[in-house]
């Protein structure tokens, strides 16, 4: 692995971010308010170089490979490594995106939680199906993991809630995720009488819980110099995982 950390050392020549934000302060204060903003975007490059990933050594099952990256991102410091973004698709066909954060993994799945009336939640009702992407900037990789999504057992789901902070689960009865209000102070009065209500201790609202992704498809995305990036890609087929290279 490259020991280049350019990126870190003169964020000022090189970190997107930095250059992003400042292009954004730049527009503040311009007659053309959108001029330096859209430069910045167009010209921006960055050459991909921390590390390399070929057929060498591969795992049989792309769950294991992901455990080594994961492990990875969190010895090297990379903030919120278990943030992901996760696609789900409505009635009409439109996809939607949002970050959400994984909460358990194994060969069977990928678990996160979440209000089964949310958006993604009605989404996943319809179209029990999900796209998930990993992207861990620091290193340079992607994971991308597609399959069928289904809930878990109100067992793990409790299992979980009773380990959040006692704000948080107050949060999973205050909040009716995605739906419109009136206004912030509605939602403290009601955080407040909830508050009261539960005194002692919060049950898990059987509108909350997990799901689990079980994934049939992942992709991991290694980048590289001059944009020719290794991509490795797992799909189960025949129960059993098929491993193949594709173009960057």
């Amino acid at each position: 692995m490259s020991n280049n950390n350019s990126v870190i050392t003169n964020p000022v020549n090189q970190n997107p971010v930095f250059l992003f934000k400042s292009a954004l302060l730049l527009t503040k204060h311009s007659n053309n308010q959108m001029g330096p903003l859209k430069d910045s975007i167009k010209n921006l490059r960055e050459e991909y170089d921390k590390d390399k990933l070929t057929e060498d050594n591969l795992p049989g099952n792309p769950v294991e490979l992901f455990e080594k990256w994961l492990n990875l991102a969190f010895s090297k410091g990379v903030p919120e490594p278990i943030a992901l973004n996760l696609a789900t698709v409505n009635s009409q066909g439109r996809p939607s995106s949002r970050v959400v954060l994984l909460r358990g993994f194994d060969e069977n799945g990928f678990i996160f939680y979440t209000n089964y009336k949310s958006s993604k939640g009605n989404d996943l009702a319809i179209n029990p199906y999900a796209a998930m992407c990993f992207y861990w900037y620091d290193l340079n990789k992607q994971v991308r993991i597609e399959g069928p999504v289904s809930k878990v057992t109100d067992e793990v789901s409790d299992e979980y809630f009773n380990s959040r902070p006692r704000e948080s689960q107050l949060g999973a009865w205050v909040s009716n995720q995605s739906e419109v209000i009136k206004s912030r102070q509605e939602f403290e009065v009601k955080l407040a009488a909830l508050n009261s209500r539960y005194a002692e201790s919060v049950p898990r609202p059987s509108h909350w819980g997990g799901y689990i992704l079980k994934p049939d498809k992942m992709e991991f995305w290694q980048g590289r110099a001059s944009r020719l990036h290794d991509r490795i890609q797992y799909i189960f087929h025949n129960n059993s995982w098929e491993i193949s290279r594709l173009a960057p």
